[in-house]
């Protein structure tokens, strides 16, 4: 457990707030497309004409300009981990920062070719993916225990900051009847790139990567210095200390990496299947739904002004996920993840039903109190997201893996993440043109079954240390008993740590 004589520190809260940018960057691109689609511009550009004179997209054009971007993250997400292991998680960040400044220049560039845009965000997408995996890998790996889960859920507030910087800019420039109205909001997303890239080159390597290629003098002093102890502190020694003998337990096995160990290893078939599990999950609790198809949504409910309603939604996220770092730095990860679940699943539920059998689609103006309610149970969903879902899930899979297999199990789950992510964006108009609202029922079916996993699966690692959550997993601790484990009490723990060294 973490040691009460550690504080929080300049640098811990800087080495935070710098990472998260990564996620600020995040949120801004998602955020952004959904309004691009209702821009006069935009629609004569990368529309079709239609026959009365007006530009409308197809399902599939919507879906591949909003798809593409998760494609890209995609393999973004699936690389990351053998470049952050190569090259150090601190350097992965700014080089990925910098190069979505490429598909950045490739969307502003198009002319008239939905394709080009489309590229540029998949381009953009492979930047995204990767800061998505070493981002929080970075923070969970440096700040202590303490901290780790405000720290790494500081990710999440940062994306929807993102998403709502995006909203507001949009709405500020949707009127304009020039390419402005879009190209304004892409092109500040170099400023976010720049600032992260740049950012990231004054900050410390993280202490377990430096020990992993032996600067264990490194990890000595970044580790004190963000936790506001001496170098030669018994603390600072006993994490050094426990990190190394990880260490060197994992490398008693085969000297070369193989991707099968990440199922084959002990303990590590649970803990990658339930990591791909949360991750994709996160996208299955339908947040995403609101967020790239909400201008849209809202509009049929006859709303006169989505953006305005935009700018709702998002301020509740952003509001919610301050109230969800104070939260998860009180309570358990199980907990608050469990309750999140179901309460999301009681709004799905209200959407549902109402949007079915409440609300008059042909003239919404017929049913105010139909359209108030979904836009309100909206807000609730996204309101429980925000406190649960958004920040934990980020938390916990960067808590999951050991050091070896970390970056790879985390690219692998975040790889899942944005694979429903491209599977939600894409398919979402084809679902909703054949089954409309009842597509709640679908979103509130997945958060049910998380509620459930969560309770049979997940481990309580709040205040704990990477290497205590990696001895609860190997010595098959029960998850609904595992907030008053103890390692001082546990006495196969020698034992059983042994063992992964003959494995």
């Amino acid at each position: 457990m973490s040691t009460s004589q550690e504080r929080v520190t300049l640098l811990a809260c800087v080495l935070g707030a710098v990472a998260s940018i990564g996620g600020f960057i995040f949120g801004y691109v998602s955020g952004q497309i959904s309004g691009f689609f209702l821009m006069k511009d935009f629609a004569e550009r990368f529309g079709a004409l239609e026959p009365d004179g007006s530009y409308s997209f197809s399902a599939v054009r919507q879906g591949t300009i909003v798809g593409l971007l998760c494609i890209g993250a995609l393999f973004g997400a699936l690389a990351s981990g053998k470049l952050a292991d190569a090259f150090g998680r601190r350097l992965t960040i700014s080089l990925s920062a910098f190069f979505t400044c490429v598909g950045t220049a490739i969307e502003i560039s198009s002319q008239s070719s939905w394709a080009q845009f489309s590229i540029g965000r998949l381009v953009t997408g492979l930047s995204l993916g990767s800061l998505s995996v070493v981002v929080p890998m970075y923070q969970s790996e440096s700040v202590p225990a303490s901290l780790r889960g405000v720290v790494v859920s500081s990710y999440q507030l940062l994306i929807t900051l993102g998403i709502l910087a995006s909203e507001m800019v949009n709405w500020g420039t949707e009127s304009n009847p020039t390419s402005m109205s879009w190209r304004i909001p892409n092109g500040l997303t170099f400023a976010w790139a720049v600032m992260l890239g740049v950012g990231m080159l004054f900050l410390p390597e993280s202490p377990r990567y430096a020990c992993s290629r032996g600067k264990v003098e490194e990890a000595r002093k970044t580790i004190a210095s963000l936790t506001g102890l001496d170098r030669d502190s018994s603390e600072v020694l006993g994490q050094i200390s426990d990190i190394q003998d990880q260490l060197d337990e994992e490398n008693k096995s085969a000297a070369g990496f193989r991707w099968k160990e990440i199922f084959t290893a002990p303990r590590m078939f649970y803990r990658t299947v339930l990591g791909i599990v949360l991750m994709a999950g996160q996208q299955l609790t339908g947040i995403n739904f609101f967020f790239y198809f909400g201008t849209t949504l809202f509009a049929s409910t006859g709303i006169s002004n989505s953006y305005t309603t935009m700018i709702i939604l998002g301020s509740v996220n952003v509001f919610c996920t301050i109230i969800g770092l104070w939260i998860v730095q009180r309570w358990g990860r199980r907990s608050i993840l469990i309750t999140g679940a179901v309460w999301m699943t009681v709004c799905f539920l209200v959407y549902a039903f109402v949007g079915r059998f409440a609300l008059d689609r042909a003239n919404p103006a017929n049913t105010p109190i139909a359209g108030t309610l979904l836009v309100a149970f909206s807000c609730l969903a996204i309101a429980a997201f925000a406190v649960s879902w958004g920040p934990l899930a980020w938390a916990v899979n960067a808590e999951l893996f050991p050091l070896r297999y970390r970056g790879t199990c985390m690219g692998l789950a975040t790889a899942a993440n944005w694979f429903w992510n491209f599977l939600i964006s894409f398919f979402t108009r084809f679902i909703i043109d054949e089954i409309d609202y009842f597509y709640g029922l679908v979103f509130a079916g997945c958060c049910a079954a998380l509620a459930v996993i969560v309770f049979f699966f997940v481990i309580e690692s709040k205040d704990r240390t990477l290497e205590e959550i990696d001895t609860m997993y190997i010595n098959h601790v029960s998850p609904i008993n595992s907030g008053s484990w103890s390692a001082e009490k546990d006495e196969s723990n020698i034992r059983r740590r042994s063992e992964i060294g003959s494995a």
